[in-house]
């Protein structure tokens, strides 16, 4: 099974190599490694510091698992972080992170990448972010006693590992020296296979969005715009999103006004959202100037969105008529009722949330006009909603502190 497993990723790379004759971020994901193992042997050659190694798929977990890398960086200050990606999303935004020494890809994953990424970085123990479970680098740093801790994983009786046919990767689950997941039905899935290495903690997004509320900066362009108008942020949004909010605002009085701030920053994402409102729009990048009579502005930078919420009175959260949606935790932290389209099935977070009636789910232009008049008209329901939100994050907390307690009493770091 392993040479099946070795072809398929070999695979994996040989697909991405030629789409990066097309594909910007294919080409990125291939650019990023090339020589990856010279480049790293020099940055570390005179590196005899001990060392972390902190891995995560992509950007969004970079920014579920920050927490603990923040903790990490408190608690051993002397040790030398070294934090890798998979994806070009995480590593081209966060290759200049100031919590890491070093931050670069980690290489596709085989036996001989593995063993010389492992010889060049000998660190005293590795975390990987929610998952992203490599054969070969998992068992070669098994082989060297080097830990491997897992971080707000999850699991499905519908995977892989738990199939008939999975022996193979639940192998490689029986090797990682510890995880900690995000609910009960991960660790009984776990144990059910004879995988007790288990804590759960919850999910360390609540400790992050938390901690971004508390540094949440001012906005100057977002309050002036808001004035005395009640605000909608639509956030991580995608066009059948927006397609949604523009109907719901063609229909609704003066007294609101509306933020868009799409998934994609980029010039053709943003002409079409200024096309869509005829040009009722104004960029956040213009700041304060002509911003008129405008009703909807466009946050066409990155990075400003969790602190948008903190202006918001009702936040629409994008990607729900898509692949699933985006993070709802950055607007509920802030007291704000949360709006999704029906791709939420797989965010246990969302599913909560509804059951305590601090979030909506739409299938449809009629669905988001009859939650949006419900919030609007009824105070009592709004101030519930609004409350169930904040409560649901504030008793969330505490997975990075679990984490940390377990370190500090297995590991002599």
């Amino acid at each position: 099974m392993v040479i099946f497993y070795y072809l398929a990723v070999k695979g994996y790379g040989l697909i991405i190599f030629f789409a990066a004759l097309f594909n910007s971020k294919a080409r990125n994901w291939v650019s990023g490694r090339a020589g990856w193992h010279s480049t790293l042997a020099k940055t570390l050659k005179d590196v005899d510091r001990k060392k972390i190694h902190f891995h995560c798929p992509s950007l969004g977990e970079f920014e579920q698992g920050r927490p603990v890398l923040e903790a990490l960086r408190k608690a051993y200050p002397d040790h030398y972080i070294l934090l890798t990606f998979f994806s070009p999303s995480g590593y081209n935004i966060r290759k200049n992170e100031p919590l890491a020494d070093h931050v670069c890809y980690l290489p596709l994953d085989g036996p001989f990448n593995a063993y010389r990424f492992m010889s060049l970085v000998k660190p005293e123990i590795a975390f990987f972010i929610k998952y992203d479970f490599w054969h070969f680098f998992i068992r070669t740093y098994k082989t060297h006693n080097i830990p491997v801790i897992f971080i707000s994983s999850t699991f499905r009786p519908s995977q892989i590992y738990f199939k008939w046919y999975g022996k193979f990767f639940r192998k490689i689950l029986k090797r990682v020296n510890h995880f900690f997941v995000q609910d009960q039905e991960s660790l009984e899935l776990l144990y059910k296979f004879a995988i007790p290495q288990v804590t759960v903690s919850g999910d360390t997004r609540f400790d992050r969005v938390h901690n971004n509320m508390k540094s949440a900066i001012e906005l100057p362009v977002i309050a002036d715009f808001k004035g005395n108008s009640k605000l909608l942020v639509a956030g991580s949004t995608w066009p059948e999103d927006e397609k949604h909010v523009h109907e719901l605002f063609t229909d609704i009085d003066d007294s609101w006004k509306l933020i868009i701030a799409p998934h994609e920053v980029n010039q053709h994402r943003i002409k079409k959202i200024i096309s869509l409102f005829r040009n009722n729009c104004i960029l956040y990048s213009q700041g304060n100037t002509d911003q008129g009579n405008k009703k909807v502005m466009i946050i066409d930078n990155i990075g400003l969105l969790s602190s948008v919420y903190r202006y918001s009175d009702l936040a629409y959260i994008g990607g729900g008529f898509g692949k699933g949606i985006h993070n709802i935790l950055e607007a509920a932290v802030f007291k704000v009722p949360v709006i999704f389209g029906p791709k939420y099935s797989k965010f246990k977070e969302a599913k909560e949330l509804l059951k305590l009636g601090g979030a909506f789910t739409i299938r449809s232009d009629k669905d988001l006009k009859s939650v949006f008049d419900i919030l609007n008209s009824d105070q009592e329901a709004y101030s519930k909603a609004s409350e169930s939100s904040r409560n649901f994050v504030e008793n969330k907390r505490g997975a990075t502190g679990i984490v940390l307690e377990y370190l500090s009493l297995n590991f002599n770091l």
